[in-house]
């Protein structure tokens, strides 16, 4: 995987645990956006949501789910999922 094309994403059993995940994140300081999971990752999870970061952040975000015992299926890197012509037809 090309480093800097690496985006990570934490995946949840429920959209509550990432929705309360988020506000411990920013609680903290690191920066972090909801999207949705992608569907490589998505597996047997019935929860459509992912909390993405960037690799400068995955430490800190590891440190505040330890911190803060917040629950969490798993962190998994994946290359290139963002796409910036993505829907764009001209």
């Amino acid at each position: 995987m090309a480093e800097s094309n690496i985006r990570w994403y934490i995946l949840f059993a429920n959209y509550e645990q990432g929705l309360h995940l988020l506000d411990l994140l920013r609680q903290d300081g690191i920066k972090a956006r909801i999207a949705p999971a992608p569907r490589a990752i998505q597996g047997e999870l019935s929860c459509g949501m992912s909390i993405l970061l960037e690799p400068e952040h995955l430490e800190a975000a590891r440190a505040c789910i330890e911190k803060h015992n917040a629950p969490h299926h798993a962190i998994v890197p994946l290359e290139g999922q963002i796409k910036s012509k993505r829907d764009r037809y001209c």
